[in-house]
């Protein structure tokens, strides 16, 4: 069987309500889902045994220390260093040269063996991911990771797209896993599983801006007020989102002061439709007028040595 690779794009929240905790751990919210082109890459083939390798401008942050081969003339704004990494942890380099990851510790390999224990028993997989995402930045990557590993042993082995047997693994994956499995604009509710199809926005240019700093969500969550401000308004997509808010970004520039200045820059934007905070950050998203709207911004932010994502909803 050939090998297959499958997108993990990007998750963008264009709004996300936290109604209340949940006693299971969880919380229940209302969140709208939407998704870049482009992100991570995932790679699946048939192997004797299986192996899982990290490759990509983020590769560093998940590689162990001794998978990295260091580079010269490497910065953060490049590589993003201080993502994924503690604050007293000095920054990782990046390789471009592949990295040998554990098979254990992973939402792709957890996605895997989850596939492969209710779909394939006594199966292996070598397994790419070619990181382009930031670590814990607020726009799913992992979670995208996780889904597209799925997707991707799904068509190798002639699974469904729509066998409910994917979305119940996703589920017990995150909260964010189902979303990405589906892969399109959504209302999430409940813990964010529970997902409504909405249209609007398809093609609209949207710049990711992420100031080099990784936000724990646990932390953010932790954070939050507990305060219930009240549900999603009904509109179209653009209406809805704007008339939103995202609950967890006062949470998460207690945590990450720069965000504020990432906001204070994409809410100054020409052509600016919408700028909010994704998910618990620290990454932030404006939708755009035009993409020569987008690309002047996304020109100011890379200026600021942030890290940037010139691209579209799907």
């Amino acid at each position: 069987m050939p090998a297959i690779t499958e997108p993990a794009p990007a998750k963008i929240n264009l709004a996300l309500h936290v109604r209340r905790r949940r006693p299971d751990g969880y919380h229940d919210l209302e969140t709208l889902f939407a998704f870049a082109t482009e992100g991570d890459l995932i790679t699946v083939e048939p192997a004797q045994t299986n192996s899982f390798t990290i490759t990509g401008p983020f590769a560093a942050a998940l590689l162990p220390v001794e998978s990295i081969t260091p580079t010269p003339n490497t910065t953060p704004a490049k590589a993003g260093a201080q993502l994924g990494t503690d604050n007293n942890e000095a920054p990782r380099l990046f390789s471009p040269t592949p990295g040998a990851a554990p098979w254990q510790g992973n939402l792709v390999t957890a996605a895997a063996d989850a596939f492969t224990t209710a779909f394939a028993p006594n199966t292996h997989h070598a397994i790419t991911l070619e990181k382009h995402l930031p670590i814990a930045s607020g726009i799913g990557g992992g979670s995208a990771d996780a889904a597209a590993t799925l997707r991707a042993l799904a068509r190798l082995h002639g699974v469904p797209p729509t066998d409910p047997r994917l979305y119940e693994i996703a589920a017990q994956l995150g909260a964010d896993v189902p979303a990405c499995l589906a892969n399109r604009t959504t209302l999430g509710t409940g813990k964010g599983d529970t997902l409504t199809t909405l249209e609007g926005l398809s093609g609209t240019p949207l710049l990711l801006v992420n100031p080099g700093v990784a936000v724990s969500t646990a932390a953010v969550f932790k954070t939050w007020d507990g305060q219930d401000r009240g549900p999603i308004p009904e509109g179209n997509l653009l209406d809805r989102a704007k008339a939103g808010r995202n609950d967890l970004e006062p949470p998460a520039l207690a945590l990450a002061p720069a965000i504020a200045e990432v906001r204070t820059l994409l809410d100054a934007a020409q052509g600016v439709l919408l700028s909010r905070m994704s998910g618990s950050g620290a990454t932030c998203f404006a939708l755009f007028e035009t993409p020569e709207a987008r690309d002047t911004a996304a020109t100011a932010a890379q200026a600021k040595g942030w890290w940037t994502l010139a691209t579209k909803l799907a």
